[in-house]
């Protein structure tokens, strides 16, 4: 007996686990590589810079909008059946934005579509992966080790991307187009394969008691899910605010480009993707511990971003957004692991759907704020971001509460060792 339980972890742990990493790490490369190409782009096809950011806002935008439906439909008919059609969506959406860059005289719109396809694609996969992890391990330890190794998986992508992105692109200007849709075939071979998502023992709830269930969810348990939905869009508001700057910084003061501008672009995000796998062996289910982290991640987070725009050595600016990174690093795999274990397994689809919503506004949000900053100083913007941050700690003390620190509150259903905050008044 000893024997198979140990066997069946080892599946869950080793192919299993590398296939759903493999989701997320590709969806990023999918959007993120294609930032070093807009330059060759905007003169192969005749774009202005502004059409080019298109390629970009036009994934995040389709992706924002129907990640809460994938959710919904992963709880009702399974996260596997929800995962792979997502690929095959995104796979095609490649095809048809490479196809266009190689046969088109004027494939701007065609490219366009590819790219909408792909978000709509990417809502049904990299965010069905966390609910999939709940899913899978029973043990909470289990889980947030998981959800830090997901979340590395995804910084990785981005510590590739510009590197990978600029690598292919001197091949092929279009090559990173396909490249998407190679890697999303890689990965459905491997979901097909190695996961084996457990069988719904019940009838999937009827839409009115469902909708009813959700929204008795966010009544009670709403105001500490609101501060992890808001602490998780500006995690990554501030993370590709800070990237846009320092890649402007090192092409417009260093004159940095290509190859090396992608190297030094990778290193904040290295130290992300070390500090996220580090974050999420450690915690595991340890709630007191994670709220910690929060705080700690929180006034690291704070005062690296102050200093950010006050340096003027290069060194100097790398040494404050790894610093950065390290905070970034410390926050995701947290608040991932708080939402993942405290939402019971019929609504938890759909609960981090809306939590990866919230963070793919911080992401479309964070570079054109950036780009509006840089018009005039930075400065005050970066004092006003480390501003909310602070703000951010005491949100997060006085909402999100763990039992030991109120131990004669009772356990809810769906809030697990959370506390509930009393109702507000009407």
């Amino acid at each position: 007996m000893a024997n198979k339980e140990t066997k069946d972890k080892q599946k869950v742990s080793n192919w299993c686990l590398i296939s759903m990493a493999s989701i997320p790490l590709i969806m990023t490369l999918g959007n993120s590589m294609l930032i070093p190409v807009l330059p060759i782009l905007e003169k192969r096809v005749h774009i202005t810079p502004f059409q080019s950011s298109l390629i970009i806002t036009s994934y995040s935008l389709a992706s924002i909008f129907l990640i809460p439906v994938a959710g919904y439909l992963s709880d009702r008919i399974g996260r596997k059946k929800v995962i792979v059609p997502s690929l095959i969506i995104v796979l095609a959406g490649g095809l048809v934005s490479a196809w266009a860059c190689w046969k088109m005289a004027s494939p701007f719109w065609t490219i366009i579509i590819g790219r909408v396809l792909q978000g709509i694609g990417a809502a049904g996969a990299a965010p069905i992966v966390m609910p999939l992890v709940g899913d899978l391990y029973k043990k909470e330890e289990d889980a947030s080790s998981c959800l830090g190794i997901i979340e590395t998986s995804n910084t990785a992508g981005k510590v590739l991307s510009p590197i990978l992105g600029s690598l292919l692109a001197a091949w092929f200007w279009f090559l990173p187009f396909f490249s998407i849709s190679i890697f999303s075939a890689i990965s459905i071979l491997m979901v097909l394969f190695f996961i084996k998502a457990p069988k719904k023992m019940e009838k999937p709830k009827a839409m009115k008691e469902f909708i009813t269930n959700t929204k008795k969810i966010f009544k009670n348990e709403g105001r500490w899910l609101y501060i992890i939905f808001i602490a998780g869009c500006f995690a990554m508001f501030i993370l590709f605010a800070v990237q846009f700057y320092l890649s402007q910084e090192l092409e417009t003061k260093y004159d940095l480009k290509g190859i090396k501008k992608g190297l030094l672009l990778a290193v904040p995000l290295a130290f992300l993707c070390l500090s996220s796998f580090i974050t999420g062996r450690k915690i595991k289910g340890d709630k007191k511990l994670m709220k910690k982290i929060i705080y700690g991640a929180l006034v690291i987070l704070a005062v690296s971003v102050a200093f950010t725009s006050t340096f003027k050595n290069m060194y100097l600016l790398l040494g404050a957004t790894s610093i950065f990174g390290i905070s970034v690093g410390l926050l995701l795999p947290t608040l991932d692991a708080l939402i993942t274990e405290n939402i019971e397994k019929e609504e938890r689809g759909t609960i981090t759907s809306f939590y990866s919503s919230a963070r793919f506004i911080g992401v479309a949000v964070g570079p054109p704020f950036m780009a509006f900053l840089l018009k005039g100083s930075p400065f005050w913007g970066f004092i006003g971001s480390a501003a909310g941050s602070l703000v951010l700690v005491f949100l997060v003390k006085k909402f999100i509460r763990v039992e030991d620190e109120s131990p004669r509150e009772p356990k809810g259903k769906n809030n697990k060792s959370m506390t509930r905050p009393e109702p507000a008044p009407q």
